[in-house]
């Protein structure tokens, strides 16, 4: 069983998992609100630099060259949900507040990847296409190591039926909403939980990303996801859901 430690930065709380004890990472807590992934890396690796994107709730998979071809002006951030390390001492960094924050290190390359993974990322297979581009740079599956962190947890996340439809499409074979949502009901573990309110159901986005990973024979050894649940942990996590505020927590990894 993967266990997750708290550890405390300058007085503050953060997580980390043991399946990526080989890399400097963190998930941090809503105590470090509002520093930046360039102070919080600090805490992480002394030389490493931090990068970060405009988060637009896709599946856009960037590395840090790709970010500085594509950097404009200084001040202006380069939009995707994705980064993947190229060199040692890169800190990846991705914001959330119900999002689920997926981090990525691989044991071979020691390369490693910071997903931000909402519904939306979630239904247009972010993590998978991350894996892809790990793959590309010589990655093998059996050396990924995939840390999920604080999110809202299913039996909390009231969705409409299109909206786990739309994200159920990403790991059955049907078209039909009634069809895919039958199919999600069935599975074993299911994503989905019964709502009392017409129209809707709750849904699990951290297991679709799972029986995302599973599917492509990534064993459920290689997973670890936080007991933590962001809208039911008010005194660690910012919750959008419970609070309807755009504050976020960070999550990093160095490779």
């Amino acid at each position: 069983m993967h266990t997750w430690h708290w550890h405390n930065w300058q007085g503050l709380p953060y997580l980390t998992s043991s399946l990526l004890q080989d890399w400097h990472h963190g998930f941090f807590t809503q105590q470090f609100w509002p520093r930046s992934p360039h102070d919080l890396t600090k805490a992480l690796h002394s030389e490493a630099s931090a990068y970060r994107l405009q988060q637009v709730h896709g599946n856009i998979v960037l590395t840090p060259q790709e970010i500085e071809q594509q950097l404009g002006s200084e001040d202006s951030l380069v939009l995707g949900d994705g980064l993947i390390s190229e060199h040692p001492l890169q800190a990846v960094w991705v914001a959330s507040a119900d999002c689920t924050p997926v981090l990525i290190g691989d044991v071979k390359t020691r390369q490693v990847a910071a997903l931000h993974a909402g519904w939306r990322g979630t239904a247009a297979k972010i993590v998978p296409q991350a894996i892809a581009r790990l793959q590309n740079q010589g990655s093998q599956l059996d050396d990924l190591r995939i840390a999920m962190g604080p999110a809202i947890a299913g039996e909390v996340y009231q969705v409409a039926l299109e909206v786990a439809a739309e994200v159920g499409a990403s790991i059955t074979h049907h078209a039909e909403e009634q069809q895919i949502i039958a199919a999600l009901h069935e599975l074993p573990n299911s994503p989905l939980f019964a709502d009392p309110e017409p129209g809707k159901v709750k849904l699990d986005v951290r297991r679709v990303n799972v029986l995302q990973l599973e599917s492509l024979g990534i064993s459920a050894e290689q997973i670890a996801i936080a007991p933590y649940c962001t809208y039911q942990t008010p005194e660690y996590f910012f919750s959008y859901r419970r609070e309807q505020q755009k504050k976020i927590q960070w999550s990093g990894i160095v490779r």
